[in-house]
């Protein structure tokens, strides 16, 4: 009876037009009544309203929110009419809807649902007096009216939260269409996973959404940090280093990603040091300098100190952010949680600017010419992080579009609007977020200080992660080449790269625990067992060359990337389309989409001629599909829509 969520099930459906009606309803204090009722109607008629996963998941939702496990049985006497019934799986996933959270699905959803499915779901006439509208449930401990229209959907029907059991993340899901439905988040099982610095990091969150993009953009800060740490991947030698955008309309929340900054701000108040002390010397220098000139031969004047600092300006030319790069040994972040600075560099200095993110990914060299001191520069192995965050214009602004490669190779994360009021004062911390990011900043310039003084280290997948990591990345390349074309493959391998870094990123946060670091505000770091302060001495520990990815972080890079591949999906779609080009989601996805977990020729035919696609056609892409494991041919004339499962099936190993 398994049934699999498609978060475009409703692709192309026109949105219902309300109407100004008024539709009888159910008072609240009689519910459970008013449920017994409308699924004797059910019965009596065997009607099936669980035909969508969607649907069936909704009303499990509704059941074990309002009655608990007395909503089990209630769900077995709905569920029992659909074809592929089975106790047991409806007892399984009965028992996720009791564990689930925040799903905000109410019976709401089953009136629609019977009602949609042409079950009479109206009070008895000697109930109807005065029932008019629907009372909602629980709005900050009180009730208001909701006139609900005869021919609309409940609000709550546009949202879907995915169940771990049949998929790899919890999400919601908005009104299916593919400009607004809601996107996917990182399940609750990554997070006790994580290093323990960035359980730290993430634990201050007071939303799924929240939650993410702190952990995204700790890891695109931490990796502009990690000079020492390297891995060999495609037989070339790269770095940690990430390129980050967060995107969301205004006021969606993305302004929590400033806090990512100050996890490595002191590291760049100690580069700004070291520069004022460099400038000090110089200046001293250039006084004895101009003290001898023209007094004595042979003397040579002093060169200007580099400017050596972390955060490199996104205000600035292509050439002077080169030049800051180039005075950090190569080495820096830029971080903008306002999009339009760097779009508005890009915009006046475009070519070279674009020119030098694409290189600095891949640490190839970048040049550039200093024309104050009419001088040639090559900036060898550059180490270059971004963090970003902007709205989706923005991001066209910045990427006017896929075929130049810069898109490629971002993680993109689109964040989902809540319309709902934010508890302001939720926050768990005694001091505010600002005393508690640069408490833990302080914590990681510590494990900075460790691991510059250690010796370098070169970071390892096992041989089974090896071969793992690359049957994982070719089933996505495979599934998203048959749907997204040849313009989306750059951006599903640099995707695997970007795991791998996330993965060094993982492991290098482990050596915090493996030397059981501490931090005290009055002595520093000092490893917890033998009581050294390492800050000034590093002799102990785990000073290996080699840095071998533990399992745990290896599965945690490629649950975040199950999630990750679908933002990129959603914000490629939505990039500038060349005229010539065809439409990002093209029938062929649409048709895709729009097939059932189970189907047959029949069905398939039929799903085509809605689409306008003709029955030739629409063979030619079952075969394709088939061939590509889109679809699986169970037997002769039936088939499974296998793109409807997650990417990479886990519920297998979740459910043992």
């Amino acid at each position: 009876m398994r049934k699999n969520f498609n978060p475009q099930d409703w692709l192309n459906q026109p949105t219902p037009q309300p109407k100004v009606t008024e539709q009888p309803t159910f008072n609240t204090d009689s519910q459970p009544d008013e449920v017994e009722r409308i699924i004797q109607n059910i019965e009596a008629n065997r009607t099936d309203i669980t035909s969508t996963y969607s649907d069936w998941v909704n009303i499990g939702f509704a059941f074990s929110d309002e009655f608990g496990e007395n909503g089990r049985t209630l769900f077995h006497r709905v569920s029992q009419f659909y074809p592929g019934y089975s106790a047991p799986e409806c007892d399984k996933q009965f028992d996720n809807c009791l564990k689930s959270k925040g799903h905000g699905v109410s019976l709401k959803t089953f009136f629609y649902l019977a009602k949609d499915a042409g079950i009479d779901i109206a009070p008895p006439r000697s109930e109807k007096q005065d029932q008019r509208t629907f009372k909602s449930e629980k709005l900050n401990g009180s009730q208001s009216e909701y006139h609900q229209s005869e021919n609309q959907e409940p609000e709550e029907m546009r949202h879907h939260n995915s169940n771990k059991e049949f998929g790899a993340f919890d999400s919601t899901i908005e009104k299916q269409t593919e400009d607004s439905y809601q996107m996917p988040t990182f399940p609750d099982s990554l997070f006790p996973e994580l290093p323990e610095f960035l359980q730290k990091v993430v634990a201050v969150a007071t939303s799924n959404e929240e939650r993410d993009i702190l952990l995204l953009g700790s890891l695109g800060a931490i990796s502009a940090c990690l000079p020492k740490v390297s891995g060999i991947y495609d037989g070339k030698r790269v770095y940690p280093n990430l390129f980050l955008f967060i995107t969301a309309q205004a006021s969606a929340g993305k302004g929590r990603l400033v806090h990512c900054r100050q996890l490595v701000n002191p590291i760049h108040k100690e580069l700004r040091e070291q520069a004022k002390l460099h400038k000090q010397h110089y200046e001293l220098e250039m006084a004895e300098y101009n003290s001898k000139k023209g007094k004595e031969d042979g003397i040579e004047k002093p060169a200007k100190p580099p400017e050596k600092m972390l955060f490199i300006p996104a205000n600035n030319s292509s050439t002077g952010a080169y030049q800051l790069l180039g005075d950090s040994d190569g080495r820096g972040l830029i971080f903008e949680t306002e999009g339009d600075t760097l779009a508005h560099a890009f915009k006046s200095d475009y070519g070279n600017y674009s020119d030098g993110f694409r290189k600095a990914f891949h640490h190839e060299t970048i040049s550039y010419y200093r024309r104050t001191d009419r001088e040639f520069v090559d900036i060898e192995s550059p180490c270059l992080s971004t963090v970003l965050s902007g709205t989706p214009k923005q991001v066209s602004a910045l990427i006017p579009n896929a075929e130049n490669g810069l898109f490629s190779r971002f993680i993109f994360y689109f964040m989902n609007v809540r319309p709902v009021w934010k508890n302001v004062f939720a926050s768990q911390t005694d001091n505010g977020l600002d005393d508690y990011f640069e408490a833990l900043g302080n914590e990681f310039y510590e494990l900075y200080k460790v691991i510059m003084q250690d010796e370098p280290r070169q970071f390892h997948l096992t041989a089974d992660q090896q071969e793992q990591f690359n049957q994982f990345f070719g089933q996505i390349q495979e599934k998203y080449m048959n749907l997204q074309g040849l313009d989306y493959m750059a951006t599903i391998r640099r995707l695997g790269l970007i795991a791998y870094r996330v993965s060094m990123i993982f492991s290098a946060l482990r050596i915090m625990e493996m030397r059981h670091i501490k931090y005290d505000k009055n002595i520093g770091a000092f490893d917890s067992t033998t009581g050294e302060i390492l800050s000034k001495s590093c002799q102990t520990g785990d000073t290996s060359k080699k840095l071998i990815c533990e399992e745990r972080d290896f599965q945690a890079a490629l649950e975040m990337v199950k999630v990750l591949v679908k933002h990129s999906s959603k914000v490629f779609g939505e990039l500038p389309q060349e005229e010539s080009k065809p439409s990002r989601m093209n029938k062929k996805e649409k048709f895709l989409y729009a097939l059932p977990y189970n189907f047959n020729r029949q069905k398939y035919l039929e799903v085509a001629n809605t689409l306008s696609i003709p029955a030739k056609t629409a063979e030619g892409y079952i075969t394709a599909f088939a061939k590509s494991g889109l679809v699986h041919r169970e037997s002769q004339d039936n088939y499974i829509n296998t793109s409807l499962e997650d990417i990479q099936d886990s519920t297998d190993a979740e459910d043992v």
